[in-house]
């Protein structure tokens, strides 16, 4: 039986095509400027970037993010989604990768300043909100004696045998 493959444009994929793709419309510095990976600042080459992006999951899952949403600008998933590794996600039939994203260095910037400032917005936004302490606030700790899942996050295992409790 065919196992129907999901929706995703990183399926079979070889890392060397995926950079080679992104060196080719982007450059290196533009590259590093995004992900700040030295392996794209540092005397880089295609040889010691796919290298360091098979020993380091982190940054080939970086590298693997930055292709879906902004070189194919594929959408925005759920939080479940996020949850995933980039090439287990997978998309609604039918959609298809647009143009690349067109990024400048001057423009990486401009976005990683308002990201910053969003994001000292948002503390400072919860800062200022009272905290409330009391009966009326569940405490962490119920959720977990009465092992409900909290949010999207399964319920913790069952199986003696299993003490990481997935």
């Amino acid at each position: 039986m065919i196992e129907l493959q999901q929706n995703n444009p990183l399926h079979g994929l070889k890392s060397e095509t995926m950079v080679s793709e992104l060196v080719d419309f982007y450059d290196w510095k533009i590259l590093y400027a995004a992900l700040r990976l030295e392996c794209f600042n540092n005397n880089p080459s295609m040889e010691s970037c796919l290298k360091f992006l098979k020993k380091t999951e982190w940054a080939r899952e970086r590298v693997e993010s930055f292709y879906l949403y902004r070189f194919k600008s594929m959408p925005k998933g759920s939080a479940a989604q996020f949850e995933l590794k980039p090439r287990e996600r997978g998309f609604a039939d039918g959609i298809v990768p647009r143009k690349p994203q067109e990024l400048t260095v001057e423009l990486i910037a401009e976005m990683r300043e308002k990201a910053t400032a969003d994001y000292e917005e948002m503390k400072r936004n919860n800062n200022d909100r009272p905290k409330q302490y009391g009966k009326d606030k569940p405490r962490a700790q119920d959720g977990y004696a009465q092992n409900k899942p909290k949010g999207n996050r399964p319920a913790p295992s069952q199986d003696p045998s299993n003490p990481w409790g997935k």
